[in-house]
């Protein structure tokens, strides 16, 4: 019974092993394009978050298009507080891409604290990239929040 037990645990997990794909050097590099602008809106540095994104940049965010001027203005210029941490965590769901074009679709939990105050907030959010001097850039971000806490 024993054998039989260990045999099936042994099965499972190897199937569900199988079944995870290895990403492509191309998948991880337009990810880490995505964790990139996200590590830029952390640290509050519009160089690096204009490095990571196309100059025609446009965000659909909670109901309004927003471009690379609006974004750095609201998380950045409008954001003062001192005691600014934020912390991000992917879960990818889909990165699919061809030559010069790639769409991702993720999950976002950040884990902010302003003003003395922590806040969890997650998203869906789905980018589109393209290959700009054989570096992907974001052209596109679609978010949707999900839950605030």
């Amino acid at each position: 019974m024993r054998k039989i037990i260990i045999l099936l645990i042994t099965t499972v997990l190897s199937v569900q092993l199988y079944g995870q794909r290895q990403l492509t050097a191309n998948q991880q590099a337009v990810q880490q394009t995505v964790i990139k602008l996200f590590n830029a809106l952390s640290s509050r540095d519009s160089i690096s978050l204009k490095a990571a994104c196309t100059s025609d940049l446009t965000l659909y965010e909670y109901g309004q298009v927003w471009n690379i001027d609006t974004l750095i203005l609201k998380a950045i210029t409008l954001n003062p507080s001192s005691d600014f941490e934020r912390t991000n965590s992917f879960d990818f769901i889909n990165t699919t891409l061809d030559k010069t074009m790639a769409w991702v679709t993720y999950r976002l939990q950040s884990s902010i604290t302003r003003d003395g105050k922590q806040t969890t907030m997650q998203w869906l959010e789905t980018v589109v990239l393209v290959k700009e001097r054989k570096l992907w850039k974001i052209k596109h971000l679609h978010s949707t929040r999900i839950k605030r806490s």
